[in-house]
């Protein structure tokens, strides 16, 4: 099967081949995929970070692609230059998609023909983030989504999963296989870096007291108390903590 390359800011991924089914994931600019069938206008596909399948809409795709940089900004606008003059589009490429370059000048990068970025919202492709707190706030007070990856819209296993994915470290899409994935953490009490999983939800810890998570009955993505939050899932989901685990391990 050959490498697609994803060629728009960001694509809906659904569960069956309909618009009208669920929306399990989204691929960034840059992503790379596989397609494993065709059904009308839709493509079965298999994402190369993850292992991902689902449908997405067919239209052409890149089949080459040499990322050298990647975006370090929630969002990064899109350029159009005329007559050595560049102007603002409406557009954006979000958190850690990867881009190439086919021109660059002293502060902007061409990732397609007339399409540029400013240099300093990027890192080179290997740049290696130890900072994970600096990512995931990033995020904070981005809307929830089901499904989402970017600061438009991310849900919570993806909020955990944006920072390795921009260092390009293998970490399963969905809450249900992380779980299973992490080690468990033997400790009575919390510490930075502790990532806690309940049934369907997971979130990390910022420091003893402080969590990040993508929490959908607040519609966004928050800092709270950890253990004020711990009793709040109980008390409202009637959900306890299945594991912790420590970022760190990974």
């Amino acid at each position: 099967m050959k490498n697609n390359f994803c060629n728009i800011a960001v694509k809906n991924i659904y569960t069956k081949p309909n618009i009208r089914s669920e929306v399990s994931t989204q691929i960034l600019y840059g992503e790379r995929f596989k397609i494993l069938g065709e059904k009308k206008n839709w493509l079965k596909i298999k994402t190369d970070f993850d292992n991902y399948t689902g449908f997405i809409k067919k239209q052409k795709f890149l089949n080459q692609f040499n990322p050298l940089f990647k975006i370090f900004k929630p969002k990064s606008r899109i350029f159009i230059k005329k007559k050595n003059k560049f102007s603002p589009s409406k557009n954006f490429l979000y958190f850690a998609s990867g881009i190439s370059v086919l021109n660059k000048n002293k502060d902007y990068l061409e990732f397609e023909k007339n399409r540029w970025i400013k240099k300093k919202d990027t890192k080179a492709i290997n740049h290696y983030e130890k900072n994970y707190l600096k990512i995931f706030k990033l995020f904070l007070n981005s809307k929830y989504l089901w499904g989402g990856k970017t600061v438009n819209g991310i849900d919570c296993s993806a909020l955990i999963q944006i920072y390795f994915y921009y260092n390009r470290i293998f970490f399963p899409r969905d809450s249900k296989d992380q779980i299973k994935y992490c080690k468990r953490t033997k400790k009575k009490n919390f510490y930075k870096g502790d990532i806690i999983f309940w049934k369907g939800h997971v979130g990390i810890c910022l420091n003893k007291s402080k969590f990040i998570h993508a929490y959908g009955p607040r519609k966004k993505v928050l800092i709270m108390p950890t253990k004020a939050t711990i009793k709040l899932i109980k008390k409202t989901a009637n959900l306890k903590v299945k594991k912790v685990s420590n970022i760190k391990k990974y």
